[in-house]
């Protein structure tokens, strides 16, 4: 039987990679009283038989070439079943693109971090398997979330590794709040993951954590983890923080971090926004370019056709630069320290 073989095995990322778009649900309880319950093809919730007042996602592989995050959950996952780990909270995983990961490659058709908050059913609708993808994923964390009806601290760290290098090998990007506070603690929180490097958006988005910041008031953050590579070529000891820090959220029913520290940090604000509409777009810089590379004011940030975008300010920054995005699609991103460090809680 299915379960019997992940029960023994651990390797739900191998039976998830089997089952690219589809697996039928299952369940069992380990000897330790936590409920495994897998929801669909990597989609797999644990509900220890006593559990704090936590409920987190964690999920990896919306983009399939970022692997980094994808092994570091793959052996959390492993150590839970095979019981190396005692859960004290709720948690669900999320490998999320499992067919983008067979090819090695950011996504199939359709890059699924754009297709939350009901994207996926925008224009032509549900066209692709990704923006089906995306339906599901949200209807899974919506029915983790809700599925206790007292009052819980809802967290969702999606984990990703960007294109490119970084003069900040890790950062964490968090979503728009609509006016709310940045949260001390969640900060405090990155840093013991080795994440001080943190850009606050100032619009909303389509990506997954945005989803699950605005609909279900989660603390959640897209948490860049170095650079794209293959497979067996991550120096895991780089991330051994970061795995160390999610391994004590989720098998502690109380956890506190040093107090928070605005001198340890550097904070950005995004300062605009640059949409690819040409077919003619290009970037003035290399390819190796690091995410956070600043510009003298002046100087050619991007051309799009006809247009030519400039950096309107020193220091202006860039993040994300993907010049082959599909066209009406952000294409770079620009930000500058942030000035408000007054709205924390």
């Amino acid at each position: 039987m299915i379960e019997e073989k992940l029960k023994k095995s651990g390797d739900f990322l191998s039976l998830t990679r089997q089952n690219e778009w589809h697996l039928d649900p299952f369940k069992f309880t380990l000897s330790n009283g936590t409920t495994v319950d897998v929801l669909d093809t990597g989609v797999i919730q644990f509900t220890p038989l006593h559990y704090g007042t936590k409920d987190i996602v964690l999920s990896s592989a919306v983009h399939g070439n970022e692997t980094a995050p994808i092994e570091i959950c793959d052996e959390i996952i492993q150590k839970v079943i095979s019981e190396e780990i005692t859960l004290a909270q709720r948690v669900l995983f999320i490998f999320g693109n499992p067919a983008s990961i067979n090819i090695g490659k950011r996504f199939v058709e359709e890059n699924l971090n754009r297709l939350f908050s009901g994207a996926h059913s925008d224009g032509d609708g549900l066209i692709n398997d990704e923006r089906k993808r995306a339906k599901k994923l949200e209807h899974y964390v919506s029915k983790f979330f809700m599925a206790e009806a007292n009052k819980r601290e809802r967290i969702h760290y999606d984990l990703h590794t960007a294109i490119r290098g970084s003069k900040n090998e890790k950062f964490a990007v968090y979503p728009f709040l609509h006016g709310a506070p940045w949260h001390k603690e969640q900060l405090s929180f990155l840093k013991q993951c080795g994440v001080n490097t943190v850009l606050m958006m100032k619009a909303p988005a389509t990506t997954f954590s945005y989803f699950s910041s605005n609909e279900f008031g989660a603390h959640a953050f897209t948490i860049e983890l170095g650079k794209v590579k293959p497979f067996g070529e991550n120096n895991m000891a780089s991330f051994a923080s970061t795995k160390s820090t999610l391994i004590e959220l989720i098998s502690n029913k109380e956890i506190s971090y040093p107090e928070f520290d605005m001198s340890q940090f550097e904070l950005f604000e995004v300062y605009r926004a640059i949409n690819r509409t040409q077919d003619d777009f290009s970037f003035p810089f290399p390819d190796d370019e690091v995410n956070f590379t600043g510009f003298k004011k002046g100087e050619l940030l991007a051309t799009d056709g006809d247009k030519e975008f400039y950096a309107d300010v020193n220091g202006e920054a860039i993040i994300f630069p993907n010049a082959h995005v599909a066209i009406g699609q952000r294409a770079l991103l620009t930000v500058i320290p942030l000035t408000n460090t007054t709205d924390f809680v």
